[in-house]
């Protein structure tokens, strides 16, 4: 609800939160509250006094000698009448003067809306109408006029902010920083957490108590980065994962951001987002208007887990939008780690029925397939079958893999072209370079002029045709570098500082189009793995390559850094082979099932080569999958909440033996079902007692709790066979290989019937861990990188069975 009252007041109210600000007599705009809900009587008790200005501060002007912009909290601000913090706008005039000051002359409450020049949230209305709120400012000196805009979608307690300038002067300036939002905080108490990392390590998470100076979260790589996410959290020392104050903030885009905390001289904390100032440069010609991103903001006094709940409703139903908004997401097997670049029609067709034969829904053809794509130095741009590996090109491929009962997809990347290629050989002037000058280059390819509107429709239309050539039901859409000697052919050397942003202008209006043409495609976006992992690609693609790295005990990691920001249903997850093929580690096949099972379940995987036993379990696998993915893919998420590692796991070990571990729960919305996985680094000697707790059931409601009937091969004990074994046996010898095909060890099964708050609160005692004085089917068998799935199901009082019935 927004309220704007006739005292120049305006509330913005969720249903657990409140945004309030005022504009004062000058025009400017005091930032008064955004946290827990307020009444707008409180707006006074909140509002700054003023008598006499501060030593050594510049006053605003001789009518209001106590008001100095940098000891207030200011909805935005600009450079030049005192504030010398963080500036939301910097403008350089005709004279080259850099003062703005904007001033607030009207408020309009819009019935939806306004047309933007990126992707913005949205509602389709199902889930409740956002409110709309437009403020205009205006700088009469300058006749510039800066609209704010806000969105209220109160079903997620969220609330958007951008921001758009026009030029209504006659003469051109030019634009070096407009940011999307200006939060202003009261305190200097807030840590930042933004999550960095780089290719195959992405969503690292880091806390960094803001308490001087300024901290930056930002991308200067043409993109939002793997080593810098848009999505940061700010919050107090104290916030735990189911308690206290947390702000989840993040930004509609894909290109170059900046995130800054800022603390004043006077302890006041700034937060500014946006498009990085860096190497941002706009030249705003007379009648024109410059259109910022959509910023993202919640509040949750819920902790970690409440924002991120809202954060998942917010995605989940206004950013995700198209055919498979809520569509059921098929188990798809991609080429990659199986083949490589190495394919032809009848190697992909074997693994292809390999895949049917295990349950796979989804065959993906990777990289490889088109012009002499035989390694990653040639071809990108000729999008054309390579006939010697597909003599039948993609339609008859694709008609042979349906012909198996399995839908089909590819790999694209229509962003990049190699110098070696017909299309660099053709179109030299469509490829973002310096004339004359050399190129450092990426993966051996370069970055076509996504700036230039007719490079834009070129690639449109070559897509199309590619993506009208067979049935395609999935394109896997990558972009494999960062940006470098950043330069458009097409634009004149005054406006080479709008390239990077003009770049993710054009790339927004080809996905929209193909998008459009192609509505029933389920698109999955992909930069070198998580390199692009925000939500401007989510508005077009409902789900992304989290990373290259799908080393189970990474991808752990990797996941719970999505997590605080992004729902399950938009990370992509596949089980690979060991050695993994990015940190040659080897994990239990469960383990890498588990871990998948939480994202969007692939598999990157030579099944051609498996032994039918391993081929057996991968089916068993996706069997268990297809029946909880519904729970899986668009379920609650919920974290671990160990108070000691901030989310890394909910399972205490007895005697605060506390091992590495970490815990999740995914829940239906209906809180009728759920599963949670329990995961394990490295293993502690005898510590053979540990209690699963899970979270976001219903409190009263009674659970059966269970897991699958384990089984354990007894090479896994090693020599230990010896002490229950009639001869000797000697350690990995052909009469161990013999005896292990013939017996196999029990393990334990977990069987009890808990309400939710018993399963939350006291929570469940596991079976005692080997602790190497014994081993029975009573005994959790838990190795290195071992973890364990539990699925849990309501169920009535009179189908509840004490333990000692079920076991």
């Amino acid at each position: 609800m927004i309220q704007a009252l006739e005292n120049g007041l305006f509330v913005l109210q969720t249903p657990h939160s409140a945004y309030a600000f005022q504009a004062l007599d000058t025009g400017h705009l005091e930032h008064l509250h955004y946290g827990a809900p307020i009444s707008p009587t409180s707006a006074d008790a909140l509002s700054e006094k003023k008598v006499f200005a501060g030593g050594n501060l510049i006053n605003l002007d001789p009518e209001h000698p106590a008001l100095c912009l940098e000891d207030l909290r200011l909805e935005m601000s600009g450079y030049g009448k005192g504030d010398i913090r963080e500036p939301m706008i910097e403008v350089i005039h005709p004279d080259g003067s850099r003062t703005t000051d904007f001033r607030f002359r009207e408020a309009v409450l819009l019935p939806e809306a306004p047309d933007w020049d990126l992707p913005t949230a949205y509602s389709d209305g199902k889930t409740g109408p956002a409110e709309h709120l437009k403020l205009i400012l205006r700088d009469e000196a300058r006749k510039l006029t800066l609209e704010l805009y806000y969105s209220v979608y109160e079903d997620c307690d969220v609330i958007c902010r951008k921001s758009r300038l026009y030029n209504e002067g006659d003469e051109a300036v030019t634009v070096e920083r407009l940011m999307s939002t200006q939060l202003d905080f009261e305190g200097s108490d807030l840590v930042f957490t933004s999550f960095h990392g780089a290719w195959a390590r992405e969503m690292q998470r880091f806390d960094v108590p803001v308490t001087a100076g300024c901290y930056v979260n930002s991308s200067a790589t043409g993109t939002s980065s793997s080593r810098a996410n848009p999505f940061v959290m700010l919050h107090p020392a104290g916030t735990s994962e189911d308690h206290g104050s947390c702000y989840g903030l993040n930004l509609i885009y894909s290109g170059n951001h900046y995130e800054a905390l800022e603390v004043s001289a006077f302890g006041k904390s700034r937060f500014v987002s946006g498009v990085n100032p860096r190497f941002f440069t706009w030249r705003l010609e007379p009648g024109e208007h410059l259109d910022t991103p959509e910023a993202v903001m919640t509040w949750s006094g819920a902790g970690f887990t409440g924002m991120s709940r809202q954060m998942h409703a917010f995605v989940r139903e206004h950013i995700v939008r198209g055919t498979w908004k809520h569509k059921t997401r098929p188990v798809l097997l991609n080429s990659w780690e199986a083949c490589y670049f190495d394919i032809s029609e009848s190697k992909l067709l074997r693994l292809a029925k390999a895949g049917k034969q295990a349950g796979i829904e989804l065959f993906v053809m990777d990289d490889g397939w088109f012009g002499e794509r035989n390694d990653d130095t040639s071809s990108l741009g000729d999008w054309t079958p390579n006939r010697k590996k597909l003599p039948g090109g993609l339609s008859q491929l694709s008609d042979k893999i349906h012909n198996l009962g399995l839908l089909f997809g590819i790999w694209v990347e229509p962003e990049m072209v190699n110098v070696n290629s017909q299309f660099y050989a053709q179109h030299p002037d469509y490829v973002m370079q310096i004339p004359g000058q050399p190129h450092s280059e990426g993966r051996n390819q370069r970055l076509l002029d996504l700036s230039n509107p007719a490079v834009v429709d070129h690639m449109i239309e070559v897509m199309t045709q590619v993506f009208s050539s067979a049935r395609i039901e999935y394109v896997k859409w990558d972009m494999n570098r960062i940006f470098s000697d950043v330069y458009s052919p097409f634009l004149p050397p005054e406006r080479q500082g709008e390239t990077a942003h003009r770049y993710v202008l054009g790339l927004y209006r080809m996905m929209k189009a193909l998008t459009e043409r192609f509505p029933d495609i389920l698109f999955e976006g992909c930069a070198a793995g998580g390199n692009r992992f925000d939500l401007g690609i989510l508005c077009y693609f409902p789900q992304i390559w989290a990373s290259d790295n799908t080393d189970a005990l990474c991808r752990l990691g990797i996941q719970e850094g999505y997590s605080y920001g992004y729902p399950m249903s938009t990370v992509s997850a596949h089980v690979s082979a060991c050695p993994n093929h990015q940190t040659l580690r080897t994990t239990p096949l469960d383990t890498r099932f588990a871990v998948a099972a939480f994202g969007v379940l692939g598999y990157e995987y030579n099944f051609s080569d498996l032994k039918n036993s391993e081929l057996e379990r991968i089916a068993a696998q996706i069997t268990w999958y297809k029946t909880w993915r519904e729970v899986l893919q668009w379920g609650e998420f919920y974290r671990g909440s160990d108070p000691g590692t901030q989310g890394r796991g909910n399972l205490a070990s007895a005697g605060r033996l506390t091992a590495p571990l970490h815990t999740w729960t995914c829940v239906a919305g209906d809180q009728s079902a759920a599963v949670g996985l329990v995961m394990q680094e490295l293993t502690q000697p005898n510590a053979p007692t540990a209690i699963f707790r899970a979270k976001g059931l219903s409190q009263t409601a009674l659970y059966r709790l269970t897991n699958d009937p384990q089984t354990r091969n007894i090479r896994q004990f090693g020599d230990l066979i010896n002490t229950a074994a009639p001869v000797h046996i000697r350690q990995d010898s052909h009469l161990h290989y013999a005896v292990s095909r013939l017996i196999t060890m029990p393990g334990e099964q977990e069987s009890v019937t808990l309400t939710g708050q018993e399963l939350m609160g006291p929570g469940l005692h596991l079976k005692q861990a080997f602790a190497g004085t014994g081993y029975s089917d009573q005994v959790r068998f838990f190795q290195d990188f071992g973890a364990r799935l539990y699925y849990m199901t309501q169920v009535s009082e009179s189908e509840a069975v004490p333990e000692a019935q079920a076991d």
